[in-house]
């Protein structure tokens, strides 16, 4: 009974093992370890985990396989669809792994129902993403220059956040004369540079060093950081004084003023601070005597006058100088100073001005008197003789009289007040003494006014541009000249130049301010009459005799809208603008009725006229071509239509302000066969109505002709007499059918200019201001003909 119950218990036992042992085995069955590169994109594949285990996609999704993780921004995530492993963002191995050697990041991936926990390790592989780094960008360094070679000095290590063979592999230096560079590696903590001067330090030939100390990383290439480091070599007392001169030697003239400087010695010490300061003192040995005259300046090496100095008493001296420098033990080297004394000559000469004249002309001739020069010097021999001089950069020199000391200020080249009106000039008066003495004298010389300058004008010719209808008497523009010269010789007048010739007969019409040159138009211009025309304005000066000169001026007519358009067709027998139009009553639609003519003098859009219909019986019957002026039926007539139209015709410019002119046409339907014969009456009235009207375009157009011959024998006149750049060419362009207008293009310098009609030139530009209808037409250098153009 026992035994049973012992074996029973058994196998019980071994029931319980082989169930702790499946829970065991579904619990955590496998670990899989995978390897990425830091810095990867996100959405990188980092590994195939159902592959791996062995797991298929359905069994993935349905068991809900995923990541366990507390972080609420994960580096990894992993597809339920497939078991592949992503990276879920951008990972920084320095940031996650800081300075491990090796970067491991473990992750738990459990299924359910039943449970089942996987680890997987991830290893992420350093990249070299980061450059060494120095604590500091410079290092100075204080260094005695007594150190010995071999002396060291340790610096801080340049850091780089990779690690393995992408951290700091290596330090190298700048190449130098004076020091070297050592390596330190302490293992984990990295490798320390170490600085051991190789050769001896010299402050006074080289104060600093700079050296640039550069680390490297083990990267292919490597990534490299400098740090500039500057050595100072600090002073020691190594250098005696040294004066600057072998030898000190000066002259010194007698009676020299106490506290005068005689010379100044100087002596330099390499040695940098208090080592290198030098200060100045006689020597112990010196006489008593030396003493008394001399003294020195400890700080500047001044050696001043301290007595009265007297050649006869002795007439050379030598001086001991001590220069020494403040270092602990200072060091001391000394000079001797040898001064000798000069007899004076102590009385300058003395300048005397007689006979001066303070002015004189600038038309005066070379070698003209102005003024009378007498030295004088009470030393004698060399020292009382005595050389005058004037400064060179002016018209005057210095001629010696027969009277020894006497000298006569003369002119040596021409005057021209104009460019100078006064000169300083200094007279000098230098003995012969050594050294010699000078003295000097200044005079005024005042260069009077002669009238040698003709006025100027600041152009030349004059182009101005008129706006017709102008008030009479108004100031249209003015000229102006300036004169060179001064006063009475400056003072201008203007007048007009009226000589009677056929080119200036307009002067006749026009008045100048003598005073100021604004001229007046004493007639109102019309540009229709006369479009262009010029005179010349003549300026003189006051002086005696007077100087004159002249220019010339071009007078341009702008046009205003002056003119209304004038009816030419229709036009009744008493001069009214009527006309009656029988037609048959069968036509059909877009019959030409009639077509309306018109007229006006004026020119570019103040010419350019437009037809209107200012009042119709059937506005169904009739329309105008608002450009030719043509009528024409709209629709066929009906028997149900009036037999007679009345239709007013309004024909307006397109000036600012338009001027219009009315034309009625009476419309007579008729029947065909009383058409057929009207017309046969109405042909032989027109052809004499044709004719007069014939009659009258002849004559305008020979008026435009002759005006036009007129004007370019002007343009002709005025290109030969003058050369300039004005060019006038008149021509007249055809507008629309059955109205006439005016164009006119002239240049002006680098622009051609154009006044236009209706139809205005393909690239024309308006310009604005003055030239309202004036438009600037491209450089086409083709000849324009006047033209006209008839009905």
């Amino acid at each position: 009974m026992e035994q049973r119950t012992y074996e029973s218990r058994r196998e019980r036992g071994y029931l319980v093992g082989f169930v702790v042992a499946v829970l065991l085995w579904s619990v955590a069955s496998a670990q899989i370890r995978y390897s990425i590169s830091e810095e990867v994109n996100e959405g990188t594949v980092v590994g195939n985990i159902a592959k791996d285990l062995g797991l298929d996609k359905n069994t993935l999704k349905e068991r809900r396989y995923r990541i366990v993780s507390t972080n609420a921004d994960p580096l990894f995530h992993v597809n339920q669809n497939d078991g592949i492993l992503y990276v879920n963002r951008k990972i920084d191995r320095e940031e996650v792994c800081a300075q491990s050697s090796t970067c491991l990041i473990n992750l738990k991936t459990v299924l359910e129902n039943p449970l089942e926990v996987h680890y997987v390790e991830v290893e992420v592989l350093d990249i070299n993403d980061h450059s060494p780094s120095f604590p500091e960008e410079e290092k100075a360094l204080e260094i005695f220059e007594s150190v010995l070679p071999g002396a060291r000095f340790q610096l801080k290590a340049s850091r780089d956040p990779d690690s393995g063979h992408f951290s700091v592999q290596q330090y190298k230096l700048s190449q130098n004369d004076h020091f070297r560079l050592e390596v330190k590696d302490k293992g984990e903590d990295g490798k320390i540079p170490v600085l051991i001067v190789q050769k001896s330090l010299d402050r006074e030939t080289a104060g600093s060093h700079s050296l640039v100390l550069t680390a490297l990383d083990g990267g292919k290439p490597p990534k490299s950081g400098n740090m500039n480091i500057v050595v100072n070599v600090l002073d020691i007392n190594d250098n005696a004084p040294v004066f600057t001169k072998d030898v000190y030697s000066v002259m010194l003239t007698e009676n020299t003023a106490i506290s005068t400087t005689i010379i100044q010695v100087n002596a330099t010490d390499l040695d940098d601070g208090p080592n290198g300061d030098v200060v100045y003192s006689f020597s112990n040995s010196m006489n008593q005597n030396i003493l008394n005259l001399f003294d020195i300046n400890p700080l500047t090496g001044d050696i001043t006058v301290k007595g009265i100095i007297d050649y006869e008493e002795k007439e050379k001296y030598e001086i001991e100088i001590e220069a020494s420098d403040k270092g602990f033990v200072p060091l001391t080297t000394e000079k001797s100073v040898i001064i000798k004394i000069v007899d004076v000559n102590d009385n300058a000469p003395e300048i005397e001005v007689t006979s001066f004249s303070s002015s004189i002309p600038e038309d005066s001739r070379p070698g003209t008197t102005v003024a009378l020069i007498s030295v004088n010097d009470l030393d004698s021999g060399l020292n009382g003789k005595v050389i005058c001089a004037v400064n060179e950069d002016v018209p005057f020199a210095l001629s010696p009289s027969l009277k020894d000391k006497m000298y006569s200020l003369v002119t040596k080249s021409p005057l021209d007040r104009e460019k100078q009106s006064q000169y300083e000039l200094t007279i000098t008066a230098k003995d012969a003494g050594q050294p010699p003495l000078s003295s000097e004298k200044t005079i005024s010389v005042v260069v009077s006014d002669v009238n040698d300058n003709s006025p100027e004008f600041l152009l030349s010719p004059y182009t101005f541009y008129v706006t017709e209808g102008n008030n009479p008497g108004s100031s249209l523009f003015s000229v102006n000249a300036f004169d060179r010269d001064e006063n009475d010789n400056a003072l201008i007048s203007y007048h007009i130049l009226r000589d009677g010739s056929q080119e200036n007969k307009l002067a006749s019409f026009l008045n100048i301010n003598s005073e100021n040159g604004d001229i007046l138009a004493l007639k109102s211009f019309d540009f229709e009459t006369l479009k262009t025309f010029q005179f010349h304005v003549v300026a003189t000066d006051s002086g005696t005799p007077s100087l004159s000169s002249n220019v010339t001026v071009n007078v341009f007519i702008l046009d205003q809208n002056d003119n209304a358009p004038v009816i030419l067709y229709p036009v009744s027998s008493n001069g009214s603008a009527e006309g009656v139009e029988e037609i048959p009553r069968n036509v059909n639609a877009g019959h030409l009725v009639t077509k309306v003519r018109a007229y006006d003098a004026d020119i570019g859009y103040n010419g350019w006229l437009l037809f209107s219909l200012q009042e119709v019986t059937d506005h169904s019957l009739f329309a105008l071509d608002r450009y030719t002026g043509q009528i024409r039926t709209l629709r066929s007539f009906t028997e149900t239509d009036e037999a007679e139209h009345k239709l007013v015709i309004l024909v307006k410019d397109n000036g600012n302000v338009s001027l219009s002119a009315t034309a009625t046409v009476i419309v007579k339907l008729v029947e065909p066969k009383e058409a057929f014969a009207a017309s046969d009456v109405k042909s032989s009235t027109k052809d004499e109505e044709g004719n007069d009207v014939t009659f009258y375009l002849m004559i305008t157009l020979g008026s435009v002709s002759v005006l036009f011959l007129v004007s370019i024998i002007v343009l002709i006149t005025m290109q030969c007499s003058k050369s300039t750049d004005y060019t006038s060419k008149y021509l007249q362009e055809p507008n629309y059918d059955g109205t006439l207008c005016h164009s006119i293009q002239y240049r002006s310098g680098d622009k051609r200019y154009m006044l236009v009609g209706p139809r205005m030139s393909i690239g024309s530009t308006i310009v604005p201001g003055s030239h309202a209808n004036t438009l600037v037409l491209p450089d086409r250098r083709r000849t324009s003909e006047e033209r006209s153009e008839q009905m």
